[in-house]
């Protein structure tokens, strides 16, 4: 049985309440001018883009008539419609990111572009560390708080599981610094990234976990200037919809000229 990760309502009351008191959504600006970044450098018009976000109103305008979908657990795409589907800021959250990915690939048109962005990597891990030592010192135990994050290499595997071509995925490493934990998470709620894990504690947490937690932090994390360093990276995801104008492997064994010879050395054979 699959376990579920994320608590779907909890995360969209969270998102809804970032929203009513000013999102802070400085990560989301990042991820545009990325995404934007990339766009101008392939060369191809996209007529019918499609843009999966939890943020419609932030992205809306992003790329021009684009068709906007929320990023549910069965994504409103029709197959094969779009020539560009852009899967923003979100599929950290998703309970099957392969599945999204699939449906994803399947709204596309032949040779039809895929290009993901979301928090992955090291993301956040001086919080994890922190609260989980904090948590362990003053309770003896340890709950689910900060959402795993993926790293490059998984995702490319995660790709060509979902029938991509020409997958590619990197990092841009961002860092921000806070005053103390406290004004990260504060932070974090404002991003409407708080925990909305399906495993979370359902009981408030004794003071004295984070208070720990705080001085952690400061203690390992702390920069010269007394307040504390925060790392976020940005993953991004990029891969084509089959098409046999793509380029092709060639079959082991179809090569008609030597490596050796190209470049210009002498063969050692191996022994049997």
């Amino acid at each position: 049985m699959t376990r579920t990760l994320t608590d779907r309502g909890a995360l969209l009351r969270q998102r809804a309440r970032a929203e009513r008191r000013g999102a802070a959504l400085f990560l989301h600006d990042a991820a545009i001018a990325e995404v934007q970044d990339r766009l101008e450098m392939v060369n191809k018009a996209f007529t019918a883009p499609a843009l999966v976000t939890g943020w419609p109103d932030h992205w809306r305008d992003v790329i021009g008539g684009a068709t906007i979908v929320p990023d549910d657990e069965t994504l409103a795409l029709e197959p094969e419609a779009h020539d560009l589907v852009v899967h923003a800021m979100a599929m950290h959250w998703a309970n099957d990111p392969v599945g999204q990915l699939i449906q994803c690939r399947r709204a596309l048109r032949p040779d039809g572009l895929f290009l993901g962005i979301m928090p992955g990597g090291t993301t956040l891990h001086q919080l994890r560390a922190s609260l989980a030592q904090a948590e362990a010192e003053v309770t003896g135990g340890l709950s689910p708080r900060v959402v795993p994050t993926a790293e490059v290499r998984d995702l490319g595997g995660l790709l060509q599981r979902a029938g991509m071509t020409l997958p590619v995925v990197d990092s841009v490493p961002l860092s921000a610094s806070y005053a103390d934990m406290t004004a990260l998470m504060r932070d974090l709620r404002a991003m409407g990234e708080g925990n909305a894990m399906e495993a979370r504690a359902r009981k408030f947490t004794r003071r004295a976990v984070f208070e720990r937690a705080g001085e952690i932090y400061a203690q390992s994390f702390g920069t010269e200037d007394g307040r504390i360093g925060a790392t976020y990276d940005l993953i991004c995801l990029t891969g084509w919809s089959p098409d046999a104008s793509q380029p092709q492997p060639l079959r082991p064994g179809s090569a008609k000229a030597r490596l050796a010879d190209a470049l210009g050395t002498n063969e050692t054979p191996l022994r049997d």
